[in-house]
């Protein structure tokens, strides 16, 4: 477990053009955003180059596009920011971008399709060999939420097993490494992959794929159905999530990152986002296994781009004139005090079931709103911070010791 003090980043969302900012790349813009970005006391970036601009076809790699992801992570490093590069962009605040190469007339399966997967696993590679001799790159992710592609309530859906899945991971993951052997390479996903019996990305996928597990809580989805707009239980999930996280994985010192959160209007009303940054925070930043923060996002969409979902032209800690929000002061203010934070495992923790390490069947029991839920929340109420344990762990004494726990709760 690391006892370093956390580390806080922002999920960069051009000020200017949003992602479409790739095809006329203003580097200029870029270092204006990352200055002010490091100006809150933010250390990293996590950055999006775009699919179907990287690679337009299956056999084609744009130099000039693996250039231009180069020179924003040589930008970040020229303001003092460590990078986070994803591959597969993918899904994005509602947009899919998906080259030609696997839709319409020549639909391939992403997942499974073996001349789909090279040119994956070739693209991960090259952005790897690209961004490497910056040296400020610590981290890859395989894409963004890219298990959304899988799920059956997606428009255009990407069939898999979870076997299938794994497999795809599994190479997505490896193709980097030889260019970066020194930074972590990870995947991602939505909360489906904790709390949906239907997602092809199982927990055993989450917390055993990679250096460290990545979270990302979004209370529109997580919380549907549990409480209602406003409400201050939902500033409660993040920490929820991320003991699920810790409490999943056989290995007890296995990093946790916290890869997006965000203040969604009108589930967090606008009055209401710097209180939901210290509230959702603070307390997962207690326990020793947390890696950091990657906020979502560093500014608004701007209001001149439509067909976005309304709460994306408000998620950002700067707005779309380059005014600094108060979620951006408040991670300011978070960020100051961040030596003061003290981590410490919790003593108690409550027993989630473990679910089937080949299907992840049985999972859905530890959505909010079910028993180990409200067990947890019962222990929040009454002023305990608790852990969650897997039950194929809660039994082991050496394994409970392991991750500090000395007392364990089994919900009915």
């Amino acid at each position: 477990m690391t006892a370093d003090p956390p580390r806080f980043g922002v999920n960069y969302t051009p000020r200017t053009g949003w992602f479409h900012s790739w095809q006329d790349l203003d580097l200029a813009e870029v270092h204006r955003d990352f200055t002010a970005l490091a100006g809150l006391g933010l250390d990293h970036v996590r950055i999006f180059g775009l699919w179907p601009l990287l690679q337009p076809s299956r056999s084609l790699i744009r130099r000039s596009a693996l250039d231009d992801v180069a020179s924003v992570v040589q930008v970040a490093a020229d303001c003092g920011l460590q990078v986070a590069v994803d591959v597969l962009q993918g899904h994005m605040s509602s947009f899919d971008f998906v080259p030609a190469w696997l839709t319409s007339w020549h639909r391939r399966n992403l997942f499974t399709d073996p001349l789909a997967v090279a040119a994956e696993r070739e693209l991960a590679a090259a952005i790897g060999a690209a961004v490497a001799e910056v040296g400020n790159v610590f981290a890859i992710t395989a894409g963004n939420e890219t298990n959304q592609f899988a799920m059956p309530y997606h428009p255009d859906p990407q069939n898999c097993s979870p076997a299938e899945m794994g497999d795809w991971l599994d190479g997505m993951v490896a193709a980097p490494r030889p260019a970066l052997p020194e930074a972590w390479s990870l995947h991602s996903f939505d909360s489906a992959a904790w709390f949906d019996d239907r997602c092809p990305v199982i927990p055993a996928h989450a917390t055993t794929i990679g250096e460290a597990t990545t979270v990302h809580c979004w209370v529109f989805t997580g919380m549907t159905g549990v409480c209602e707009p406003g409400d201050p239980l939902l500033a409660t999930l993040a920490d929820y999530q991320v003991q699920l996280a810790i409490g999943a994985a056989a290995d007890a010192d296995r990093p946790v990152w916290l890869q997006e959160i965000g203040a969604p209007q009108p589930w967090v009303p606008a009055d209401g986002a710097a209180r939901f940054v210290a509230d959702s925070l603070q307390p997962l930043l207690t326990s020793p296994q947390v890696f950091g923060v990657t906020w979502w996002c560093s500014h608004d969409v701007s209001r001149q781009l439509v067909d976005f979902p309304e709460l994306e032209h408000s998620l950002g800690l700067i707005d779309e004139r380059g005014e600094i929000k108060p979620a951006g002061r408040a991670i300011a203010e978070l960020i100051a005090s961040a030596q003061d934070i003290v981590r410490t495992p919790r003593g108690t923790a409550v027993v989630f079931p473990a679910s089937d390490t080949s299907t992840g069947a049985g999972r859905a029991v530890t959505a909010p709103g079910g028993p180990v839920w409200r067990a947890w929340q019962e222990l929040r109420a009454a002023g305990t911070s608790a852990a969650l344990v897997s039950s194929d762990l809660a039994d082991d004494q050496h394994e409970l010791a392991a991750r500090g726990i000395t007392d364990v709760i089994r919900p009915r």
